[in-house]
């Protein structure tokens, strides 16, 4: 299931995108950047965070943006091992680039944005790999 995002990259507007454990692994796949949010209705600094996770999406739809209700998707936050919300998850080529708990002002947010992009992505694979060869040695 590919949520939405060819249009999303034909420039077309899109909001945010709900993330389950039935659509992650394919919109994990199916694009080169995904930032999750990982929040919880009753949680004040969610709510707060929400405006400006929704501003971005519209900023950069060449991203998805997905948000994660914990409480909706409680296997799916603990296999993150999601410990405080919000928690904010950047995937780059499916590779997990960025976790950190707390709401991010916009600029924070844009500026982050511009990192992942910028990152170098043959770097990153080799380094995930060479940190796996050493786990199991």
């Amino acid at each position: 299931m590919n949520i939405a995002v060819s249009p999303r990259r034909e420039g077309m507007s899109m909001s945010t995108v709900n993330l389950t454990a039935k659509n992650i692994a394919d919109v994990l796949s199916s694009n080169d950047i995904v930032l999750v949010d990982f929040w919880a209705s009753w949680c004040g600094p969610c709510r707060a965070f929400a405006p400006v996770f929704e501003a971005a999406s519209a900023e950069y739809p060449e991203i998805v943006f997905a948000k994660v209700d914990t409480e909706a998707e409680r296997d799916l936050a603990a296999s993150f091992a999601i410990m405080a919300i919000p928690t904010l998850m950047v995937f780059r080529e499916q590779a997990l680039v960025y976790s950190r708990p707390g709401a991010l002002p916009a600029r924070s947010l844009a500026d982050l944005i511009g990192q992942v992009q910028a990152l170098d992505m043959d770097e990153v694979h080799r380094q995930l790999a060479m940190a796996a060869t050493e786990r199991s040695a």
